[in-house]
């Protein structure tokens, strides 16, 4: 049984051979044992789950900026916050936009916004 403890990374090659069920499910397992109230434990663990795959894939702007963001002084959940807020944004922008820009332009937008990315600017922006 694999458990998920964000501050920890997961074995990138075990990580990647779970099935996508799974890794949502001990991403949420970890969250409920660690009593953290969400809004939306599902939506959440997404956003988890889509950090921790491109960490696992050496998706380089999410690795260099995890390795950024605990250096600056996050702790490793709340870089995977940080780096899933910026994914979640350009998410919630191609959605409201329809696509109105090639697949390619938008990823080259979350790339560049995760590279700029600093724990101080997150941090003025999404904890209180």
């Amino acid at each position: 049984m694999f458990i998920y403890d964000p501050n920890n990374q997961p074995d990138a090659q075990t990580w990647l051979e779970l099935p996508e069920t799974k890794r949502m499910t001990a991403v949420e397992k970890h969250h409920k044992a660690a009593r953290i109230k969400l809004p939306s434990s599902r939506g959440h663990a997404a956003l988890h789950v889509m950090v921790e795959n491109q960490l696992a894939e050496g998706y380089e702007p999410s690795v260099r900026a995890i390795a950024r963001l605990t250096k600056e002084g996050l702790t490793r959940h709340d870089a995977v916050h940080a780096i899933g807020s910026v994914v979640s944004e350009h998410l919630f922008n191609a959605i409201k936009a329809i696509q109105a820009e090639p697949p390619e332009v938008t990823q080259a937008l979350i790339s560049a916004t995760i590279e700029r990315l600093t724990a101080k600017d997150w941090l003025q922006q999404f904890k209180r």
